[in-house]
């Protein structure tokens, strides 16, 4: 395989900014060989755009009548995943799709043991991984284990509250067509409404810290305590790392305010990411050494100019030709749902004491 062919299923807002235009950018890599879009003017623009030369309104025609394509990125809002993605799986091409898997973890397993069944790689957009500066730290906390030169892994703190995610990117090509209708996934019956108001924020926008802290960990983890406010959850993983995750304790509404802080006992790593969709904009990483050996010292190193969206991309097109990557599987993204339940159940015991 030369060029990765890759065909995309949506090609709204987010279609577009975090994943279309980098693998356009990508060209050497592949060739965007068909778009979906069932907004014909919206579908018009964007093909002319981006110079991609086949157009479907339906994902059902791309599948009767493409077959030469690699790789499928489907950018769609998630409580269309367990609707939409089991006719792609049949496809038999490896995925691509958004965070969360889905919504409820009951349609998340039904999607796993499709995929499985199939043996078709779905893989979830957790783009953070994709962070060289997250890559770099993941990097030395698997260094560090090994050596022991820094003792053991003790805790992994994310805070991330609200911010401007857009940090001034440009804008989406969109027309004033209305958005499609159709079916979505229903929420969960074993939740009050506003349990399911909740679940439904919170996997919307925090289930990218709950993956980055098993990323991190290289480990399960449970959660045990999550307080009523909706500020903070803390949890303990399987070898007894402690973690945390603040959420809104704050607003900020110019910035983005987005730590991973490693701590082992001899020396901790520090990762300040970037808004969203910043453009070719990587972390900051710092990294602090005191084991008692030489000089301590407090290191920055410097990240390529490659933002997180941007390499994973670049990731993906990898592991369709079957290298190894960073990239979040379908099962593991499976936990995500399962934790965020948990946080949801421990919020609303809290709540009612």
């Amino acid at each position: 395989m030369d060029k990765v062919k890759v065909v995309f299923v949506g090609t709204g807002g987010m279609g577009q900014q975090a994943h279309l235009a980098n693998y356009a950018a990508l060209d050497e890599l592949c060739e965007i060989t068909a778009i979906v879009e069932p907004r014909p003017m919206l579908a018009a623009a964007v093909a002319a755009r981006y110079n991609v030369r086949q157009v479907y309104h339906d994902y059902q025609a791309l599948l009767e009548k493409e077959s030469s394509f690699d790789a499928i990125i489907a950018p769609q809002q998630y409580r269309k995943h367990s609707i939409i993605i089991p006719d792609l799986l049949r496809a038999g091409k490896p995925i691509l799709t958004e965070k969360p898997l889905c919504l409820t973890v009951e349609a998340g397993e039904q999607l796993v043991r499709m995929g499985e069944q199939l043996q078709t790689r779905h893989m979830v957009g957790y783009h953070k991984r994709s962070d060289p500066a997250m890559e770099y730290a993941k990097a030395c906390v698997e260094a560090w284990k090994i050596s022991g030169d820094y003792g053991k892994l003790r805790y992994v703190r994310i805070s991330m509250p609200p911010g401007d995610w857009w940090m001034g990117a440009d804008k989406p090509l969109m027309t004033d067509e209305p958005y499609p209708e159709g079916e979505w996934e229903p929420y969960s019956p074993h939740f009050s409404e506003q349990q399911n108001r909740n679940y439904d924020s919170f996997v919307n926008y925090y289930i990218h810290q709950i993956n980055a802290i098993r990323y991190v960990l290289g480990e399960p983890y449970q959660l045990t305590f999550g307080d009523r406010s909706g500020v903070l959850l803390t949890g303990e993983s399987e070898s007894g790392v402690c973690v945390s995750l603040e959420m809104a304790a704050y607003h900020t509404s110019i910035a983005w305010h987005e730590t991973v802080f490693i701590a082992f006992e001899k020396g901790y790593i520090q990762v300040e990411l970037p808004a969203p969709l910043a453009r070719q904009l990587a972390g900051k990483v710092s990294v602090m050494t005191d084991n008692g050996h030489g000089q301590p010292a407090l290191t920055q190193p410097i990240m390529p100019n490659v933002s997180a969206m941007r390499k994973q991309a670049i990731n993906f097109l990898a592991a369709v030709k079957g290298a190894p990557t960073g990239i979040c599987t379908a099962k593991e993204a499976l936990e995500d749902l399962k934790l965020a339940e948990n946080y949801i159940r421990l919020m609303s015991a809290y709540s009612a004491r």
